[in-house]
């Protein structure tokens, strides 16, 4: 199976513990594949959308496989085993990435 950056899956985020993010839900994958060799990907876990600084709105679309408005909460980014990942939904628009990725950097407190 083949996972690529950007694109849009059904993950399963459990077992969890605490506030992580947790179910079967969508996730974006942001790690560039060609880096590694390991059976692994970073996701940003697609949520409800909420009024917060990490979060980026996202509305479905034909492309992205999303059923209703949500959002990117790029504080819960996470490394997953690609057995995690059930299901291809759709491929992120390229306008939402710059955005996605200047959240990651906000959460991560790296300088823009």
């Amino acid at each position: 199976m083949t996972i690529n950056q950007w694109e849009i899956w059904m993950v399963d985020f459990n077992p969890t513990k605490g506030q992580e993010i947790s179910k079967l839900r969508p996730a974006i994958v942001v790690n560039d594949q060609r880096l590694g060799k390991l059976n692994l990907r970073v996701v940003v876990p697609i949520t409800d959308v909420k009024s917060n600084v990490w979060h980026h709105e996202i509305m479905p679309s034909k492309a992205n496989g999303l059923s209703k408005n949500s959002a990117a909460d790029c504080f819960q980014l996470k490394s997953l085993s690609c057995d995690s990942f059930v299901k291809k939904l759709g491929v992120l628009d390229r306008i939402h990435q710059p955005y996605i990725q200047l959240k990651m950097m906000l959460v991560l407190g790296l300088k823009v």
